[in-house]
């Protein structure tokens, strides 16, 4: 899953890419607060969208 999820970040543009890193953080930090009141049911998603972060500034910082 992290190959494809990382070959289709790779074929957006920078505006794309920023704004797709700005809607992750926002789902990380809403996720986070579901955590803290004990709503999130899949905590597994929270490292997802940090790798996903991740993957995402490596690609912004290559462009």
């Amino acid at each position: 899953m992290a190959t494809k999820r990382f070959k289709e970040l790779k074929n957006l543009s920078k505006a794309e890419l920023l704004s797709q890193i700005r809607e992750t953080e926002s789902q990380l930090f809403q996720n986070k607060m579901k955590q803290a009141t004990g709503q999130l049911t899949d905590t597994a998603m929270l490292w997802r969208l940090r790798k996903d972060i991740a993957r995402m500034k490596m690609l912004q910082g290559s462009k």
